[in-house]
């Protein structure tokens, strides 16, 4: 009881933590009053326990996903969003880990093939939505329709788009049709739950040169991911437009701190098992038929059980 207790003061304390970057109105939201490099306080000398908090949260999440999973009524959403080198990927790797492979997929968006370009931007993301009892993770998504997009404009012309829809409003338009979007999803059991990982310009220039001195890391750099350097603000701002226009209670954004890779990842699994308790997924229920058939077959394997025992000790 003791150690029940105990883990449920833990994951309160984490549902509080990932709490202070939730955004569930963005109509007031700023982007500039989020700082990267916020721990919550947590210093360099807590890092350790930091880390023993992520396990016990990445323990809760393994728990949450059965859960998930056997009650097969809900879906879980989880979009990542984030400038180069904030650490998508190795946030995936350490949150998921304890993760049932069989119940969570994840799907890494690039540059649209032209098959993808001959049909709406929702599409291929449409075909990648994680089913019922499972969690489904877009690395990137529909959303850099707004962000990338938007500081690009001239990708616009790839997308074969009748040109009376190409106007000024555009973007508009699109926040609130993917804002509808994940209203529906919503209606029909998937939860949508979205993260900016907010590193600053500073840090990412480390984590880039840590890539071209490194040579096991070389592999990771893109000249175009400095070429994009340039539009930073740009950038600043389209993700500042997104969560304004699509955070709502049923489709939160969370702006996680990314300057500190163990506290991102912290915030982003505390998160995950804050929005998993909210679908309140219950074990199925079974009925009298059912019932019946596990006591018969709990008996069957009992009385085989004795009847070896009798054996071995003739």
């Amino acid at each position: 009881m003791a150690k029940k207790s105990a883990r449920n003061s833990t994951e309160s304390r984490l549902s509080a933590l990932a709490k202070r970057y939730r955004v569930t109105d963005g109509r007031s939201f700023k982007l500039r009053d989020v700082d990267p490099g916020d721990t919550a306080g947590y210093d360099a000398d807590a890092k350790t326990r930091a880390g023993e908090l992520l396990d016990e949260s990445t323990q809760s999440l393994a728990k949450a996903q059965d859960l998930l999973f056997a009650c097969d009524r809900h879906a879980l959403l989880v979009v990542l969003q984030a400038m180069d080198a904030a650490g998508k990927d190795g946030t995936i790797k350490h949150v998921m880990s304890g993760v049932n492979p069989q119940g969570c997929q994840v799907t890494s968006f690039k540059q649209p093939s032209p098959e993808e370009l001959d049909h709406d931007y929702l599409w291929r993301c449409v075909l990648r939505l994680p089913e019922r009892g499972r969690i489904g993770i877009f690395n990137r998504s529909y959303y850099e329709e707004v962000l990338v997009v938007r500081v690009h404009r001239a990708i616009l012309e790839a997308q074969k788009l009748p040109p009376e829809n190409v106007h000024k409003g555009i973007f508009d338009e699109r926040l609130e049709d993917i804002a509808g979007f994940e209203r529906y999803l919503g209606h029909n059991g998937t939860r949508v739950v979205k993260f900016f990982l907010h590193v600053s310009k500073r840090e990412q220039k480390r984590r880039f040169l840590e890539r071209l001195n490194t040579p096991e890391k070389n592999w990771k750099f893109s000249a175009g991911d400095v070429a994009e350097r340039e539009h930073w603000d740009e950038y600043m701002d389209a993700y500042e437009a997104a969560v304004r226009a699509t955070a709502r209670p049923d489709a939160p954004w969370y702006v996680v701190p990314a300057d500190n890779k163990w506290f991102t990842r912290l915030i982003v699994s505390s998160a995950i098992v804050t929005e998993l308790g909210h679908l309140r997924a219950r074990y199925p229920e079974l009925d009298a038929e059912q019932r019946a058939e596990i006591a018969a077959a709990r008996e069957e394997l009992e009385k085989g059980k004795g009847q070896a025992a009798r054996r071995s000790r003739r």
